[in-house]
This record gives C-alpha cells, structure tokens and sequence, in this order.
C-alpha cells in the first residue's frame, strides 16, 4: 500500500499533460501511485499516458470508455486508488519539487489527520507567479490537529479538491463523491471540511495553479455557469443531513451569495441573453438559503435585489465613462489610421470572394516553404479557387505564372486579406489586418520545432529581445488551424501558443516533394549547383544564433575538405536571418547554396547533411540520408534560446561536440554506418510519420471541405522508398509519385 495515490484526470490537455506528469514522477518522494485517467480525450492525452505508464511502473494509467467530466473522472480514480492518502492533480497544473516529501513530513507531525490543506500559486502565461493571497490561513502555528470550529477561517479559501490531501479511509466511510458539473469541487469540498474531525496545515506551496489564457472551463462563455446552482443545493442539502453542522450554515451562506455575484460580474461567463435569468434564479437560492441577521457585503445587495437593469444601468454608467476616456487618448491614432487604411476600410465591409485564397510567407518572401505547397496543391486540388502570392517585388520571378502576384501595402494586398476567405502565413499578418468572420487562416509554422518558442521564450532575454508577447498571443487568436509534422510539434504549438485553433496533425505540405521527386530529379539538380560527379556533397545548415550577429560558420570549411579529402565538396547554407553570407575562398569544393530559393532542392541534391539545432533535420531525414549533428557550442546556445527536444534523446545519427569529432565521424565511415542508420530510423518512426507525399492533400481536404472529407491514408514508413542518393548508390527503387485527383504536378514546381 503506497502513502499517496495522486490522481490525475486528462481532457484536452495534452501540451499540459507531459509537465504535470513529470512533475509527480520527479518528487523526491517516491511512495505513490500515479493514477492517470484519460477522460476519453480526443487528442494525444490517452497516448501519453500510456507512454508514461510503459516507461514508470508507478503510473496506472485508467481510459475511460466515454467522457464523463471531471468530477465523474475523479470518482473512477478515488476507485482504482489504494495509498494511505489520496490527492487530485488537474492535468495542466503541476506539483511544486519536493512538495509530496513536505506533505508526508507534516502528516506525521500532525498524526495522520482527515484532511491536510496547503497551499498553491498561480502561474500565468506570462511567466508571472502569484501566491494564494489568504496563505496567512494556513499558519502551522498553534495545536495541530484541530477541528474546523478552531479555524473556521480555512472556509474563506478557493474551494478545490487539489489543494488539499485526504485521508482515503476517511472519505471512504463518509461517501465523498463529486457530482457531475462545472463547479463539482464546491458540494466535494464544504461537506469535506465541515465533516472531518481532525484537519492541519502546512504553510508551503504545494501546487502551481496553471492560469491558461485560453481553453479553461473558468473562462468560458456557456449556461452551464447555472451549474452553480444545484451544486450549492448539495451543499446546503448535506448541511440538512447532518444537523450538528447546522451553526455553519450563515458562513456557507455567505459563501454562497459571494459566488453568485461573482460568476454573474465576471465578464464573459455568461451568455449575455443569460443574465438576467442567472439574477433571478440568484435571488431565488437567496431567498431559499438565507439565515436571518448574516451579515452581507455591499456587492450581495445585487444578489438580494435580483434587478438586472439597475445592475445594467450602474454598469454602463462605468462602461461609458472608460470609453470616454480611451477615446479621447486614441483619438488621434485611429485617425492617422483611418487616413492611411480608407480602401482596406472599404473592402472589408465588401463581401468575402469564398473562391479566393491569399499566400505569403517571411514578411513577403518568395514563393517555397509550407504555404509555397499549400498554394500549389490548391491550384490542382480546387482549381475554382484563385490563388495569390504576397511577396517583395525582387521575389515576384519565383512565383508561379498561374498565381497572381502582390506587392505588400499595395491597394490589392489589402483587397485580397480583407475579401479573401483562405488566408495561409508561416508567420503573422502585420497587426493592422483584421480577421473578419468567415475567413478561414491557415498558419503553417516553418517546421518541426527544435528551439524554443513562443511563450517558452518567456525565461530567455536574449532570444525573446523585442518580442511582444501580448500581440505575439493576440496573432494567434486569429489562427483557424495550425499545421504540424508530427506529435511533438503539436505539443510544442499548444503550450507556446496556447490558442483556440485546430491543429492539422497531417505532415508538412513543403516535404511532399521529398516522397515525389525522382533519381532523374536529383541527378539535375546536382548539375545545377556544379557538383562533380562521383563526389560526396555534404549540406552544412547551421541554424541562427540568438547571440551573434554574423552567419560565419563555426566549421572551419578548408580543414573539414582537406582532413577528408578530394571525394568530399560542401553546400554551404546560411540561416537566412544572417542576410547575404561571407565570402568563402576554398577552392571550387565549397558551394554556397544559401541564396538558392528552394531549400529543398538543396537536400535533394546532398548526400549527407550536418546541421546543430535546425529545423532541417527533420526534414531530411524523410530522404533516409545520413545526418551529423554537430553543435560545439550546446551550452551557449541552451542558455540563451533553449531548446524543445533535446536531439541527445533521439538523434537522427552521429553526434559530434567538437570539429575534431566531426572529422572524425567522417573520415571513419561512421556517419553512415549501421549504428547512424539505426538512429535515423527510429528518429523517422518519431518524427516523419505523416510525411508520406499527401500531407498538402490532407490539409486542403480538410480545411476546404470539411471533417467529413475523404483523407488519403498514410503511407506506411516501411513502405516508401525516398529518392536515393546520388553519390553513396543506395539500393532502393524510387517513389516516382503518389496518385491524387486532378493534374499531377511536375516535382520542377516544387523545387
């Protein structure tokens, strides 16, 4: 029998789920049971459950045939638990290190009372943390244990289950149950609390309280808030049940009332044809409930009342006031606005063209990368659709003849984001576009991410230096759906940028070409770039650095062919953030490639690739090549950007710390030996699932027709056989294309 059992219900939390997990099975602590229960969520939660179970015996992971809510999915762990003690854990908060180890310390300081309640802290997504405010209440000083007439202060905090360990024989021979419901905790913790004989304290933040900027239960605008209702006829019920906890009835009276007002003032909670009906049915449950001569606060007189147009009236008095005053500050920006945005004004008030659909990527960059293949496969897939590119005028020569060409700030950018209804970005629209109802914006993203992003950067200075998190968040609002290689990347997109959007877990649109392209393909491309015949061409891709300037290699180029040798040539790619790369006199052995517009073609042409912590990598490793990861400078760049996925856990081949390693690698075969190809083909059954040469298809089916189109199935990774390569004379026949509907598209498109 273990001293806990920490049961941890999971619904459509699965960027959550991973932290709240980990931060049980980390304590230090170890005399629990982990009781997961996968409330039969529809994303990844069951999967990480089971996972986490095959990895940690201590975790039972429990699936439940339908989804019952979380109250319901308590009950069905408090069932399967066993410890001494039980807790509950929400699957997107997190235990606090050391916090089950505190725990136990002061239930044998306090004799193992009925129920010991410490303390939590909000966390919110902007990385600020804030203590309980009342935390004063859970003073260790003084008797312990005591009974609830001695501190009937405890009444006065955040009634939640999670806050608070319970003696499991003790709820066990009380009937503690949670009812179904939003606000399941309130009948589960008043009867708790009023009913235990023995209670203590420990002054300690045990729990951090995830304070989720979208997706909370708290934070949405729905009737069921009227749950609150019968949830206190429970309380008040239990009170009538038990005669001798009749002289609480006042405190919980007052409770009561309290959060009756305070569901219907907080914003956006109810539906606003609710209000009023939510005001009467409150001053109905104040008439039901009261107890003669309670003292009340100012605020429950709009309770007692039950007038909603008095409380109207006091609101827009406050509401007019406010707007007053924004007005007159914002007056003379909204002005210049209007001047410079009169046509775009104009368009948006136009209908949407539903057969229209717009494109960019990177500020108005040329044509390529996810929406470069998303534009294409509209084209063939949907040719009643109209497609555009929005890109600087140098880049106009890379976009297709087809499509129509847009210059940014020109009257047709603004004619086509406000009248367009698909809108596709690997970035974000400049903060004056408006989102109108009806459009449809498809955000790509630039890959599978390996550095951090989004909110992650919260905690790192360097990299998030003049990043505004607040319109970073508000752009994200706008998403409809965000694209995604594969279940890390959509981990990755839901924590850091905590939306409302759908995530397309179908592959990425711009590795198509990988599955599509031919020997006959590849042999051109190696042409193009001047790569001698019979030579090895190895790709060096290093990725940014947050903390230089430059793009200069950390490699050095000449020592790397010259150790190796005449059989080797490099492809020099630097991270276009760097600008134009610096000269690089090595002979005709080294060839920058890093202006070429296709990054694609450059891996078609390679036979190898060497990069650090580069999005590429995942991307290559669709053409089952040789990948080196070289990164002699790891620390730094952890300390200053930080990654997502720490490439030691699960490297796509070698690894190399330092330029002599890398030589090395090299020079001993290694790089392509049998250990590098076992890692390779583990990193692709992680990481390139859904890359199978339809994941445009995919996306355009389901965006464009809906749920219930057809989806072509994913090919099996046993079953694809990528392009080989052109130097090392693997043996495998060529994936010369994949059926779809429609025009099949030369692979020259793509690249």
């Amino acid at each position: 029998m273990p001293r806990f059992s920490v049961i941890v219900p999971a619904y459509k939390v699965q960027a959550y789920l991973q932290e709240c997990l980990m931060s049980v099975l980390e304590q230090s602590y170890a005399d629990f049971e982990l009781i997961a229960v996968d409330d039969d969520s529809p994303d990844a939660c069951g999967a990480l459950i089971d996972e986490f179970a095959a990895r940690d015996a201590r975790v039972r992971p429990l699936h439940l045939p339908r989804n019952v809510g979380l109250g319901q999915a308590r009950n069905a762990g408090l069932r399967q638990a066993t410890g001494d003690y039980v807790l509950f854990l929400d699957g997107d908060d997190a235990l606090t290190p050391g916090a089950l180890g505190d725990v136990a310390d002061r239930l044998a300081q306090t004799s193992d009372p009925d129920v010991l309640v410490f303390d939590y802290a909000r966390t919110y997504w902007t990385g600020k943390t804030v203590r309980n405010q009342l935390a004063g209440l859970l003073t260790e000083k003084g008797p312990a244990p005591f009974p609830l007439d001695d501190r009937p202060g405890l009444l006065s905090l955040l009634m939640v289950a999670w806050n608070k360990a319970y003696r499991r024989d003790f709820v066990e021979r009380e009937g503690f149950t949670f009812p179904r419901g939003y606000y399941e905790d309130t009948p589960w913790t008043f009867p708790v609390l009023l009913t235990a004989d023995t209670i203590a304290t420990l002054d300690r933040v045990c729990v951090h309280y995830r304070q989720r900027r979208r997706g909370s239960i708290l934070g949405s605008t729905s009737r069921a808030h009227f749950d609150v209702f019968d949830q206190y006829d429970r309380v008040f019920a239990h009170l009538d049940a038990h005669p001798a906890l009749a002289h609480w009835r006042p405190i919980l009276f007052r409770r009561m009332v309290d959060h009756l007002a305070t569901v219907y003032a907080r914003r956006g909670r109810l539906p606003r044809d609710s209000r009023a009906e939510f005001l009467r049915l409150a001053r109905d449950h104040y008439r039901r409930h009261r107890v003669p001569g309670a003292p009340l606060r100012a605020r429950h007189l709009l309770i007692r009342l039950g007038s909603h147009h008095t409380y109207r009236l006091v609101s827009s008095a406050s509401r007019l006031g406010r707007g007053a005053r924004r007005l007159a500050a914002g007056a003379g920006r909204q002005l210049a606005a209007a001047a410079l945005r009169t046509h775009y004004r104009i368009q948006l008030r136009l209908p949407l063209r539903t057969d229209r659909a717009v494109f960019t990527r990177d500020a108005g960059g040329r044509y390529g990368c996810n929406p470069g293949a998303l534009e294409s496969a509209f084209r063939n897939l949907l040719p009643h659709i109209r497609t555009a590119w929005i890109a600087q005028p140098e880049h106009h020569h890379t976009i297709p003849v087809a499509t129509q060409r847009i210059r940014p700030g020109s009257a047709a950018y603004w004619t086509a984001l406000a009248r367009s209804k698909y809108l596709v970005h690997n970035a974000d629209f400049e903060p004056r576009v408006v989102k109108r109802r009806g459009q449809v914006l498809i955000q790509t993203r630039q890959g599978t991410p390996v550095k951090r992003m989004g909110l992650d950067l919260q905690d790192r200075p360097v990299a998030a230096r003049g990043c505004d998190f607040g319109r970073m968040l508000r752009s994200a609002d706008t998403w409809d759906y965000v694209v995604s290689g594969n279940r890390h990347s959509t981990l990755v997109w839901e924590r850091a940028f905590p939306s409302g959007f759908t995530t397309l877990e179908y592959g990425l649109p711009r590795n198509d070409v990988f599955a599509r392209a031919t020997s006959a393909d590849v042999a051109r491309l190696r042409h193009t770039f001047g790569i001698p015949e019979g030579s090895v061409a190895v790709l060096y891709a290093p990725t940014h650095r947050d903390y230089r300037t430059d793009g200069r290699p950390a490699l050095d180029l000449e020592r790397f062919l010259r150790e190796l040798g005449p059989g080797f040539v490099l492809l020099t790619r630097t991270h276009p953030a760097y600008g134009e790369a610096p000269a690089r006199p090595a002979g005709g052995r080294v060839i920058d490639v890093t202006g070429h517009p296709s990054v694609e073609s450059v891996c078609l042409a390679s036979d190898a690739l060497v990069t650090d912590f580069s999005s590429l990598m995942f991307d290559y490793a669709n053409l089952d090549r040789p990948i080196v990861v070289y990164a002699d400078d790891r620390e730094t760049h952890e300390a200053t950007r930080g990654t997502c996925f720490d490439v030691r856990d699960c490297p796509p081949g070698a690894l190399a710390r330092d330029e002599d390693e890398l030589i090395d690698i090299f020079a001993t075969g290694h790089w392509r030996g049998s250990r590098s190809a076992q890692l390779r083909r583990v990193f692709r059954e992680r990481f390139c699932r859904y890359d199978d040469g339809r994941a445009a298809e995919r996306i355009v089916r389901r965006v464009v027709l809906g749920e219930s189109a057809w989806l072509p199935s994913i090919v099996p990774l046993a079953d694809r056989r990528p392009v080989p390569s052109a130097a090392l004379g693997v043996q495998a026949a060529p994936l010369t294309g994949v059926p779809v509907p429609g025009r099949r598209m030369p692979v020259a498109e793509h690249l």
